[in-house]
Formats: structure tokens, C-alpha cells, sequence
């Protein structure tokens, strides 16, 4: 545990936090093997982004439901994302292919495995997948445009929406926050569904990556019906009912697994 980076060791403050609804400041010193004082300020940043809440020698949850900055999210349920994404890498047709990709820790993930493809053409709204491929001599890049949301990283609304309705792709991967038989595809900004579900109607083919936390929830903002989805990728965390209930709709729901 003492080798985690800071973004790690606040996204497990953040878990634990979460599971169990307070930290100890002194405990979580001890297991991190960092000073006092390092994890103060690491209770101090995330108090000023009203994640929690300090208390005298720890901290508490906040009474509200709040969306993680992804530079959180990225040491959450790494293993489990990470066979995602090399999931859907095998899935993708070989040869030239217009992908899009939306922003999310798993589709950044996916981002990297494809860098060295040839004849592919990537269309995102994300920034962090951007300048994961920007310097990719082998394959082509499009950006959306739009507004830039600091918790995801996505370009959002009319600009971003109004590019990819110009635009064309094989095979989209989402991103989301929520998936469900009866909610659909949801995330939690509304102006980022409508962007997402933009790129979702310009693709032949729709492919969703969400980690077992995420299957069986619903968040503020639809995105579309599960029934606009080819394949839901997830992992074998994800609650079987909630999988049973989408395959029931007709969507494909392939569990990653190290195989």
C-alpha cells in the first residue's frame, strides 16, 4: 500500500469512506504508510470538493450522491476494467475501422491497447483519450469540440453534438455510470447523455464497457434505451440478476474474465 500514488490512495479513501461511511486519519496513515499530515491533506482536497467531510481525526461521508473527478477513477476496480477493456480490444473487426469512444476510465483504457493499430480512425469527445493518441502517427483522430466538463474530461453539448451528427462509425464504445434493464444507459450530467447519445445513434454497431458496480444502477441522466445496445462488457462482480435482466432484452452481455 505504501507505493500507491496520490490519486490511488485518495480513490481508496474514497472507497472506504463510502463502504463504511467514516476514515480514521491516524489508521489510514498507518496503512498507507504516509505521514499524518499527507493524509490531512488529502482529507483537506477532497472536503473542498465536497466529497466528505472532516472531522476531528478522520472524516465522514456527505448526505449527497456525487460523480468522481476520473483522475479518482482510475484506481477503482482497475483489475476488472482493465479485462474489459482487453475484452473488447479482441471483439473490435480487424482492418480499417472508424471507432467512437467516449470518455471513461475504461474507454481510456481501450485507448491505449489500440495506439498501435493501423487504418483506424478514433472519434472521441474525451481529452484524456485525445492526448493518448494524439501523437499516434498510424491512425487518424477526430475531436468533437465542445464544452469541457473537469469530471470526465468530456467535450459536451451543442458544439460536440452538432460534429458527430456529421459523422459516421462502425462501432461506438460507451462509457456510463449506470446500466439497467429498466433504466437504460445512464450517466450523471444530463448534457453529457445527450453527447453520448448522440455518438450512440451515428454508430452501426454500440458496445457498452461498465464494471460490475455500475450494472443495475441508475443514475439522474438517460442516455438511451440497453435495447439501443449490441454488447454490454462487464466483469464477474456484476450482480446476475441485473445481467439476466438485460440479456432478456435482447442485448448481448459478454463477462471479461483472464482466460
Amino acid at each position: 500500500m505504501s507505493s500507491l500514488r496520490r490519486a490511488d490512495r485518495v480513490s481508496a479513501i474514497l472507497e472506504r469512506i463510502t463502504a463504511s461511511g467514516s476514515v480514521d486519519a491516524g489508521q489510514l496513515a498507518d496503512e498507507f504508510a504516509v505521514s499524518p499530515a499527507t493524509i490531512r491533506r488529502d482529507l483537506q482536497a477532497l472536503e473542498d470538493q465536497r466529497l466528505l467531510s472532516r472531522t476531528h481525526g478522520g472524516a465522514v461521508a456527505v448526505d449527497v450522491a456525487y460523480e468522481l473527478p476520473v483522475r479518482y477513477r482510475t484506481g477503482q476496480h482497475r483489475e476488472e476494467k482493465t479485462l474489459i477493456a482487453r475484452t473488447v480490444a479482441k471483439l473490435l473487426p480487424k482492418g480499417p475501422l472508424t471507432l467512437g469512444l467516449t470518455g471513461g476510465t475504461t474507454t481510456h483504457l481501450l485507448a491505449r491497447l489500440l495506439a498501435e493499430r493501423v487504418d483506424l480512425t478514433v472519434v472521441t469527445n474525451a481529452l484524456n483519450i485525445a492526448a493518448e493518441l494524439a501523437l499516434r502517427p498510424r491512425l487518424k483522430l477526430i475531436m468533437t469540440g465542445g464544452v469541457s466538463r473537469t469530471q470526465s474530461y468530456e467535450l459536451v453539448g451543442p458544439i460536440a453534438d452538432n460534429a458527430l451528427r456529421g459523422l459516421n462509425m462502425a462501432v461506438a464504445v460507451v462509457g456510463v455510470d449506470g446500466i439497467s434493464a429498466r433504466g437504460g444507459l445512464t450517466t450523471h450530467d444530463e448534457i453529457e447523455a445527450n453527447t453520448n447519445a448522440t455518438m450512440i445513434h451515428r454508430a452501426d454497431r454500440v458496445i457498452v464497457v461498465a464494471d460490475g458496480s455500475k450494472v443495475g444502477k441508475v443514475c439522474l441522466a438517460g442516455i438511451c434505451p440497453v435495447t439501443d445496445v449490441a454488447t454490454l462488457v462487464t466483469d464477474a462482480t456484476a450482480d446476475p440478476a441485473g445481467i439476466d435482466a438485460i440479456r432478456r432484452t435482447g442485448t448481448e452481455v459478454i463477462i471479461a474474465d483472464a482466460a
